[in-house]
């Protein structure tokens, strides 16, 4: 993703629509929404509030930026979103954050929404088309999904004939089912079989590696 387009698309959404912005505060409010936390996205952060800057607008000097964490649990989206609606931003973005962009398309339709999704769009429900998002949601769209049954591949040729392959999907994501579906599909036509292992946190991600390091390990 080219993070000046991004904010580019910030800086657009800002200017639209006029009704969504009569009650604004004289200092423009930025919403910034994430499924994950903070710790993990030190980079995330700083690479927004220096696209930012680069366009002029400099946190707690002409814009604030509110940020709100789901911390990886993706129930606390709905009341995070609600609460950046209600302090009536000038515009969401969810970089990088699928679930987040659902989210607040389904919290407002009139404050402007700015993602960067890698899924696909009109599957997830975000746009109508790609090419008319429709609404009050824009942002960029850089495919990673589609590259699922493209890895799969890569791994058939590299891996020994018969080699156990390993899907680590997060059961709570939006985009896990079509994403699996994808790569059965994949699967299916090469005649390639794999698993499933669920983690819907850093400590399940963590946990899961032993896993599936005990299922090569050779039988006692």
């Amino acid at each position: 993703m080219n993070k000046r387009d991004f904010i580019a698309l910030i800086g657009g959404a800002a200017a639209w629509p006029l009704a969504a912005r009569a009650q604004q505060p004289a200092m423009p409010v930025v919403g910034f929404l994430h499924d994950g936390s903070s710790d993990a996205r030190v980079h995330l952060a700083a690479a927004f509030r220096e696209g930012l800057s680069e366009a002029g607008f400099v946190d707690r000097r002409n814009v604030v930026i509110e940020y709100r964490w789901a911390q990886d649990q993706f129930d606390r989206l709905p009341a995070l979103v609600a609460e950046l609606v209600q302090r009536r931003v000038a515009v969401i973005a969810t970089p990088g954050s699928a679930t987040a962009a659902l989210a607040a398309k389904a919290a407002t339709s009139t404050i402007p929404i700015v993602f960067s999704v890698g899924s696909d769009l009109v599957k997830l429900g975000l746009v109508d088309s790609l090419n008319r998002p429709g609404g009050n949601i824009t942002g960029v769209n850089y495919f990673t999904q589609d590259l699922g049954p493209k890895r799969l591949g890569l791994l058939r040729e590299l891996m020994p004939a018969g080699a156990d392959v390993v899907i680590l999907v997060n059961p709570k994501s939006p985009i896990t089912d079509p994403a699996l579906k994808d790569l059965q599909a994949a699967a299916s036509a090469v005649g390639q079989q794999f698993s499933v292992l669920h983690a819907s946190n850093n400590q399940e991600i963590y946990a899961a590696f032993p896993a599936m390091a005990q299922r090569r390990a050779p039988p006692q």
